[in-house]
């Protein structure tokens, strides 16, 4: 009897110590599995958040939809050792900063897809950035409280509070299936070197918003859509607005801008209420993408408002009104220039899973420090400047590296500068066994002193808000000149 079932034994153990030890492997080693087996592909409509931190539509890949599947930008970064910030950054003319010979271009041709691997050297490859304030130079945790997980974090100062912000981010629910959406809001301080909530947040009072019925075969579940997606709050010269994702009367999903000041308890000046009371769709010139994602406004010199819909595979801008109308597209005013300048220093894609897109909201800076009297912000000196981010997919990871473009502010708005390398914010870990980093994604970005809306100078501090691996909220305040320190100048032959 013994034997018996000594035997039976032996016939189950054996096969479950195969089963486990072929489980191990491919946990180990998944692309070994690829190379030996045929290949598989992630759902296209997974609701993956890193795919432009939406928690819905995130991983969509539409064809022929430029914005979802763009084409290939040929470009080189030249690669520099970061330097000490200057205040010289971006003059009327940009200097030219000669690439460190040392430093090699990246190469993409021995990595899947072209996806760049993890980079062993942050010095040759990217320009880190570190917090002003913190004693270590790492960034910062945002936290709305218990319950209240978040992440596409925005930071604003205060209108009347010293060493206050206005945080605003997505409610990330634990039910992945709902279709109902929020933002959380709320007055918040650092404690304990985390931008904290003082009272528990609430939800940005943002109305539903009516589709047209325009989402159809694998965008159908958009139509049962409630709540904003993916928020960006910011000020702009005058007054404070968010731009928010929700049902579309144009397409399937379409951007809508409101005041900000119409959907919290605003404590400061409450003037010009009339323009964008109400959620009001933002238009756009033809073509219409099925998911619009990621707009931003920005103001020229005038104090004239113009959207910024696309930057790759190309530029496309127009002036917008407040009732949400739009004039001509005016991005082929300087589409030769802007080509030129965003294949010399955006990273060349590889031929699938990259892309090229819009990140954050838009602010203007004069390139001299505040307390020069000689600086005198005009047109030859002031820009408008935005970050914008390379997403490669690689070992079923998403990995975004933000990349600072600088305008200019009045028509035709052409490209002046880009980064030579992409931002690596101090403290994103990187996992040399996986061969990955941390995915930080950019969301937005603002001037930290109070009484700050748009405008600013190479000596004055920003935040930058964004977040980590769709479960967390986090920032980092940083001095503006740092982020200009490492441009390269579109003129530079």
């Amino acid at each position: 009897m013994l034997v018996k079932d000594t035997k039976r034994l032996v016939l189950f153990v054996i096969p479950t110590l195969l089963l486990l030890g072929t489980a191990i492997r491919l946990y180990c080693n998944p692309e070994g599995f690829r190379k030996h087996g045929t290949e598989w592909e992630p759902s296209q409509f997974a609701k993956d958040a890193g795919d432009d931190q939406d928690l819905l539509f995130s991983s969509e890949v539409i064809p022929d939809d430029p914005q979802t599947t763009p084409p290939e930008i040929p470009q080189e970064i030249p690669q520099e050792t970061p330097q000490e910030a200057s205040q010289e950054t971006l003059p009327e003319t940009l200097p030219e900063t000669p690439p460190d010979p040392a430093a090699t271009p990246e190469h993409h041709e021995d990595t899947q897809s072209g996806i760049l691997p993890l980079p062993e050297d942050l010095g040759a490859t990217h320009q880190e950035v570190f917090s002003a304030s913190t004693l270590d130079k790492k960034f910062f945790m945002i936290d709305f409280g218990s319950g209240f997980p978040a992440m596409n974090p925005n930071i604003i100062p205060h209108p009347t509070l010293d060493n206050t912000w206005i945080i605003v981010a997505q409610w990330r629910l634990e039910n992945k299936e709902s279709q109902w959406f929020a933002e959380l809001v709320c007055d918040a301080t650092f404690q304990d070197n985390v931008l904290r909530c003082l009272h528990p947040p609430t939800t940005l009072t943002v109305a539903a918003t009516t589709g047209g019925g325009r989402c159809e075969g694998d965008l159908a579940f958009f139509n049962t859509n409630i709540g904003p997606h993916d928020a960006r709050v910011f000020y702009g010269p005058e007054k404070p607005f968010t731009i928010f994702g929700s049902n579309s009367a144009h397409t399937c999903f379409g951007q809508f801008a409101q005041d900000l000041r119409m959907l919290v308890d605003w404590k400061g000046d409450r003037e010009n209420l009339n323009e964008f009371r109400l959620g009001t769709e933002l238009q756009r010139p033809l073509p219409w993408n099925p998911v619009e994602k990621n707009w931003f406004l920005f103001w020229d010199s005038n104090g004239q408002m113009y959207a910024h819909y696309d930057v790759a595979p190309k530029r496309s801008f127009a002036l917008i009104n407040a009732d949400g109308s739009v004039g001509p597209d005016l991005a082929p005013h300087s589409q030769e220039s802007d080509e030129r300048c965003m294949t010399k220093y955006f990273p060349k894609l590889g031929p699938e899973l990259e892309s090229i897109h819009q990140a954050t909201n838009s602010l203007r800076i004069t390139n001299c420090n505040r307390n020069d009297p000689m600086c005198v912000p005009n047109d030859s000196n002031t820009f408008v400047f935005t970050i914008i981010q390379h997403k490669t997919f690689f070992s079923y990871h998403s990995v975004y590296e933000p990349y600072v473009m600088v305008f200019k502010q009045q028509a035709p708005f052409d490209i002046h500068a880009i980064s030579r390398q992409p931002l690596w914010i101090h403290g994103r870990e990187k996992y040399p066994d996986k061969s990955t980093s941390d995915m930080f994604y950019v969301t937005s970005m603002s001037w930290k002193q109070k009484g700050q809306k748009y405008h600013g100078f190479l000596d004055d501090e920003l935040f930058l808000a964004f977040g980590i691996e769709d479960e967390k909220a986090a920032g980092i305040n940083v001095l503006a000149g740092d982020l200009f320190k490492n441009l390269g100048a579109c003129f530079e032959e």
